[in-house]
C-alpha cells in the first residue's frame, strides 16, 4: 500500500462505474496526479457542526500558557513597546502565511498530518515528523496542568500552603519576610527567628521556592538520580489525563462543545484578574515596565529572534493538529479569512496577559520594596514562584490562588486534547477502510493517553524536572518547529506548486487570496525560517537548570535524539523513497511528487477536464457554479 502511494499509481475507475459513476463520464486521472477510488462502506468524515466549532478549537488549541507566561515577558525585557514592531512584523511574514497554509492543507486534502502530505507523497516524511513532535509536546505539556492541578487543589484551604514556614517541607534557611530594604541599619528582626543579619537575610529562601521545590517537585540533586516516585503527583497526572480522554474519545462533535467552555472562560478569569491588579499598588508602575519603550533594543539581534521564534510557538505551527483541524471543515469554507481572525485573537490575547501579569507584578514589586526586575519571571516560573507569591500578599488570597491555576488549568487542557485529536486523527488517516471498526477512535485515544501517561510516570519522580526540562529544550525547541516550518513552506510553494495551491484554494473559498500569500510560502517565509534557525544553532548553549546544575554529556545526548528523531524523518523518508522507486532520478522524481487526489476531490473537479484547467476557471463565475451544483448532486 505504502509502495503504491509513493509511485503514484494510475487507478482505472472501471468496477466503481459499474456500481454506479458518481460522476457522469470524464478522465479523471489528467496530469495533476491519481485518483484514490472512494470505499462506499465507510461512513463520511466527521465534520464540525458549526463553523465555531473550529474556530473555538483552534483558539482554545493556539492560544495557551505561552501566552500568558512567555509573551509579557519577552515584551518586557526586549524593550517594552518597542518589541511590537518586529513582533508585527513576524506575524505578517511567517506566523499567518504558515498558520493559513497549515489549515487550508487539511481543509483541501480531507486529511491529518500525515495523509495530507499526498499532495507530494515523496514529502510524506513532513507528516512523520510533525507527528514525533506533537507526541512529544503531549507527553510533557500535561505535566504543566498536573502541577497547576495540584496547586489548585491546595489553594483550597484558609491559608495558602506556600505562605507558610511552618511546613514539614521547609528548611531553617525559610523567611517570609519580604522588604530587604529594611536592611540599611545592618539588622532586622522577626519574631519567630530572632535577631538576623542582613547577610542571613539574602541567604534565606522564600516558602514559595521551598514549596515549590521541596513539596510539589521533592527534587533531586541531578538527571542520574531519578528517587521515589510521587504519588500525590501520579493521583494528579492520572486525573488530567481522565479529562482529557473523555473530551477527545468521541471526536470533534464532542470536542467542538467542550472548548466552547474551555476557550472562553480563560477570558473571563483573565478579565477579574485585570480589575484586581489594576486597584493594587504598584500595578501602574508594573505596566509602564511592560509598554516602556527603549528604542535602542531594535538593533539587538535577539530581539528579532525572541519575536519571530515566539510567533511559531504561540500560533503552534508544525505540529500539525491545526491541518488535522482544518481536514474536519467543510470543503468550501473560507479559512482565508478565519486564519486572519484567529491570529488576531492570538496576538491580542497576548498583548492583553501582559496587563494582568504586570499589574500583579508591580504590586508584588511594591509590597518587597524591589525593582521589577527582581520580580519578572517567564515560564513556570512565573506560573508557580511568582504569580503564587503575589496572590500569598492579597486578602481573601486562596480565592485569588484558586481562581489564577482554574484558568491555569483550562488554558493548556484545551491545548492538550487539541494536541491528542491531531496525533490520533494522523494515526487512524493511516489504516484503509478495509480496518475500519467500530470503536476504533476510542480504543485509539486510550492507547495514545496510556502511552504518554507511562512515559510522563519519569517526570513525577524527583528528578522529573530534570526530565521535564529535557523534553521542552529539545522535543519541541524552535529549531524544530523552525526546520518543519521551512520544508512546509519549499514542499508547497516549489514541489506542488504556490500557483496550483492558490488556484486550489480558490476553487474551495470561491475567491483568489491576495498574492501575499504566494510571495511568502515562496520567498520570505522559508528565508525568516532559515535564518532564525541558523541563529539558533550558531548560539547554542547546553541546558542547565536553573543557570545552575549543568547536565552531563548523555543528558545532552538524549536531548539531541529527540531533537533529531523528528528532523530527520524528512530527510530519510525521502532518501528511502528515492532508492526504492524505479527509472532515471527525473522519473522518479515525477512519479513521487505527483498528488494522490481523495475521493471527496472528485465531487468538486470538473467531470470532464483535469485539475490544471478546472483550476483555471475564475472563482465565482457561473460556470463554475453549475460544474459544483451539478457535481453535488
Amino acid at each position: 500500500m505504502e509502495k503504491a502511494e509513493c509511485c503514484a499509481l494510475n487507478v482505472i475507475l472501471a468496477e466503481e462505474e459499474k456500481k454506479g459513476p458518481l460522476i457522469p463520464n470524464g478522465n479523471h486521472q489528467g496530469t495533476n496526479g491519481t485518483l484514490v477510488p472512494p470505499v462506499r462502506a465507510l461512513p463520511e468524515r466527521e465534520t464540525w457542526t458549526r463553523q465555531m466549532d473550529f474556530i473555538m478549537s483552534c483558539v482554545g488549541f493556539a492560544v495557551g500558557l505561552g501566552n500568558v507566561w512567555r509573551f509579557p515577558y519577552l515584551c518586557y525585557k526586549n524593550g517594552g513597546g518597542v518589541f511590537l514592531i518586529p513582533y508585527v512584523l513576524f506575524i505578517f511574514l511567517g506566523g499567518i502565511p504558515i498558520f493559513f497554509l497549515e489549515i487550508a492543507l487539511g481543509q483541501f486534502m480531507k486529511a491529518g498530518s500525515i495523509n495530507v502530505w499526498n499532495i507530494a507523497p515523496l514529502f510524506k516524511g513532513l507528516g512523520y515528523a510533525s507527528m514525533v513532535i506533537v507526541f512529544f509536546c503531549n507527553t510533557y505539556y500535561i505535566m504543566v496542568l498536573a502541577w497547576g492541578f495540584y496547586y489548585l487543589i491546595k489553594s483550597f484551604s484558609g491559608t495558602l500552603p506556600w505562605s507558610t514556614c511552618d511546613n514539614e517541607w521547609n528548611t531553617e534557611s525559610c523567611i517570609e519576610i519580604f522588604r530587604h530594604e529594611d536592611c540599611q541599619n545592618g539588622t532586622i528582626g522577626n519574631s519567630s527567628f530572632g535577631n538576623m543579619t542582613c547577610e542571613e537575610l539574602a541567604n534565606g529562601r522564600s516558602p514559595i521556592i521551598e514549596f515549590w521545590e521541596n513539596k510539589v517537585l521533592n527534587i533531586s540533586n541531578g538527571l542520574d538520580e531519578p528517587g521515589a516516585l510521587n504519588w500525590e503527583l501520579i493521583l494528579c497526572l492520572l486525573a488530567v489525563w481522565v479529562m482529557v480522554y473523555f473530551c477527545v474519545w468521541k471526536g470533534v462533535k464532542s470536542t467542538g462543545k467542550i472548548v466552547y467552555f474551555t476557550a472562553t472562560f480563560p477570558y473571563v478569569v483573565l478579565i477579574i484578574l485585570l480589575v484586581r491588579g489594576v486597584t493594587l499598588p504598584g500595578a501602574y508602575d508594573g505596566i509602564m515596565y511592560y509598554l516602556k519603550p527603549d528604542w535602542s533594543k531594535l538593533g539587538e539581534p535577539q530581539v528579532w529572534i525572541d519575536a519571530g521564534t515566539q510567533i511559531f510557538f504561540s500560533y503552534a505551527i508544525g505540529l500539525g493538529a491545526l491541518t488535522a483541524l482544518g481536514s474536519y471543515n467543510r470543503f468550501n469554507n473560507d479559512c482565508y479569512k478565519d486564519a486572519f481572525m484567529l491570529a488576531l485573537i492570538n496576538s491580542g490575547t497576548s498583548f492583553f496577559a501582559g496587563f494582568v501579569v504586570f499589574s500583579i507584578l508591580g504590586f508584588m514589586a511594591s509590597e518587597q520594596g524591589v525593582d521589577i526586575s527582581k520580580v519578572a519571571e517567564s515560564g513556570p516560573g512565573l506560573a508557580f514562584i511568582a504569580y503564587p507569591k503575589a496572590v500569598s500578599l492579597m486578602p481573601v488570597a486562596p480565592v485569588w490562588a484558586a481562581l489564577f491555576f482554574f484558568m491555569l488549568l483550562l488554558l493548556g487542557l484545551d491545548s492538550q486534547f487539541v494536541g491528542v485529536e491531531g496525533f490520533v486523527t494522523g494515526i487512524l488517516d493511516l489504516f484503509p477502510g478495509k480496518y475500519y471498526m467500530r470503536y476504533r477512535r476510542e480504543i485509539a485515544v486510550a492507547i495514545c493517553c496510556l502511552l504518554c501517561f507511562i512515559i510522563d510516570l519519569s517526570m513525577v519522580t524527583q528528578g522529573g524536572m530534570y526530565v521535564f526540562q529535557l523534553f521542552d529544550y529539545y522535543s519541541a525547541s524552535g529549531m524544530t518547529l523552525l526546520w518543519q516550518a521551512f520544508w512546509e513552506c519549499v514542499v508547497v510553494a516549489w514541489v506542488y506548486g504556490a500557483d496550483k495551491f492558490m488556484d486550489d484554494i480558490a476553487r474551495m473559498i470561491g475567491y483568489q487570496p491576495f498574492p501575499w500569500m504566494k510571495w511568502c510560502w515562496s520567498f520570505i517565509t522559508p528565508c525568516v525560517c532559515m535564518g532564525i534557525f541558523l541563529f539558533h544553532l550558531l548560539n547554542y548553549k547546553p541546558l542547565t537548570y536553573n543557570n545552575v546544575y549543568v547536565y552531563p554529556w548523555w543528558g545532552e545526548v538524549i536531548g539531541w535524539c529527540l531533537a533529531l528523531s523528528s528532523m530527520l524523518c524528512i530527510p530519510v523518508s525521502l532518501v528511502y523513497k528515492l532508492s526504492g522507486a524505479k527509472g532515471s532520478f527525473r522519473e522518479r522524481w515525477e512519479n513521487l511528487t505527483k498528488p494522490v487526489w481523495g475521493a471527496h476531490h472528485l465531487e468538486y473537479m470538473a467531470p470532464d477536464t483535469d485539475i490544471k484547467s478546472l483550476a483555471s476557471l475564475s472563482p465565482g463565475t457561473e460556470e463554475n457554479k453549475v460544474i459544483i451544483f451539478e457535481s453535488v448532486m
